[in-house]
């Protein structure tokens, strides 16, 4: 019986090969390679397909992390101003995020979906409080969910009647969700709603896509911003058999254009591929990075082991009692592969970076001088001014790097 392995239509990777296609694709090759400024945010959006975003802020927000291991000279600000600027929009890819607004149009499914009642986001929420909400927002401008209360705290009485905060709030991100409001800034945390009417770019497409042009706009998006995706990966956490049989044959009317191919790494694993990217050499870069746990090259489990060898789990919604690695854990890559975790916290009041775990496979001086390096570089991203070690954490090399970060802190 033939198997994958024996086919001579699949391709053999190696698993080095594979590691360096992916950060290739993913801007992590070399000194935060995908660009700089906000033209540099744009295109680092526009190449990875979206940014995930996340509310923990144990260090800096997930989003911003993911840009600026990308980013030369990265700050939040730019982002910002690109969502100000119509450039970037908030919605949801497999998970709340930042996509581009050339995309818009594939964005349209889910929402229709949301609003016709077959997907839902919250259940019995009031259509007279929603039109309430969405006319307030309609002749007031861009409203806070914070702005449907009053600073007592109490339901804030308008002239559309009185308000309570958690439905106001919930029929602000139904009405966010189905399409009729967009995001037009966050203060801190706290998001600003306009009518999608008024937000929207009036060269941007709106005409509602096929499941086909939907598959194709998943294929397409994974072999941009990876190279190569296995087929659960191009349906990562989308539903519904139809979808994941259009990918199918989307990927089938691809291999016969030669627009994919099918590779196999050293343990088996299958994927369909650029071809282009096979061929190019592909030096990583001698450095650390620090990842985000919402990292766009570590979210998906499964292939982060496949390509990896690396089981990676944010631990952050595990009971306390059952972590290993601790809450916030950060991956850690080094030139091509995935070396270990740090698990660190940004105390704001005192600036200080505190670093609670760190493991790592490596532990050579070369990896720990760059490992420290770019602690430091983490330490001031995240507006802190010194790192500690927790004394007697699990933590390795904990002496030198302490010393050495301090070196590197105060130069001479």
């Amino acid at each position: 019986m033939q198997t994958v392995l024996d086919d001579p239509g699949v391709k053999p990777v190696s698993a080095s090969k594979l590691r360096r296609i992916a950060l290739q694709r993913q801007g992590l090759v070399g000194k935060r390679v995908i660009g700089s400024g906000q033209a540099g945010v744009i295109q680092a959006v526009e190449h990875l397909g979206y940014v995930q975003i996340d509310t923990i802020s144990v260090v800096q927000r997930a989003h911003h992390h993911v840009l600026w291991t990308r980013i030369k000279n990265y700050s939040p600000e730019l982002l910002d101003r690109a969502v100000k600027d119509k450039k970037i929009f908030e919605y949801w890819f497999h998970a709340a995020a930042y996509l581009p607004m050339r995309d818009f149009r594939f964005a349209l499914p889910r929402m229709h979906a949301i609003k016709a009642g077959e997907k839902h986001w919250f259940e019995n929420i009031s259509k007279k409080l929603s039109r309430q909400v969405y006319q307030r927002i309609k002749s007031e401008g861009p409203l806070r969910a914070r702005d449907f209360v009053s600073k007592s705290g109490k339901p804030d009485r308008k002239s559309t009647g009185w308000w309570d905060w958690k439905p106001a709030k919930q029929a602000i991100e139904q009405l966010f969700m189905q399409g009729d409001l967009m995001i037009v800034e966050r203060e801190g945390f706290q998001k600003r709603y306009d009518l999608t009417e008024r937000v929207l770019p009036e060269h941007v497409c709106t005409q509602m896509p096929d499941i086909e042009e939907q598959a194709r706009y998943l294929v397409d998006t994974s072999l941009r911003a990876h190279g190569y995706a296995s087929l659960k990966s191009f349906t990562y956490l989308r539903k519904g058999k139809a979808i994941r049989q259009a990918v199918l044959n989307c990927i089938e009317a691809y291999i016969d254009e030669s627009k994919v191919i099918q590779i196999k790494s050293d343990a088996g694993d299958k994927f369909y591929c650029d071809p282009s990217v096979v061929s190019e050499r592909i030096r990583p870069a001698n450095r650390v990075m620090l990842l985000s746990p919402f990292d766009n090259l570590v979210i998906q489990r499964q292939r982060c082991r496949e390509v990896f060898n690396f089981d990676y789990q944010i631990e952050c919604y595990v009971p306390a009692a059952k972590r290993q690695h601790g809450y916030f854990c950060l991956p850690v890559l080094y030139k091509d592969q995935l070396v270990g975790r740090v698990d660190c916290k940004a105390e704001r009041k005192t600036s200080v970076l505190q670093i609670n775990y760190l493991q790592s496979i490596v532990s050579d001086e070369d990896y720990l001088a760059l490992l420290a390096e770019e602690l430091v570089r983490f330490m001031q991203f995240n507006q802190c001014n010194s790192i500690q070690f927790k004394p007697g954490a699990s933590i390795v090399c904990r002496r030198w790097l302490q010393q050495r970060v301090e070196k590197l802190s105060c130069p001479v």
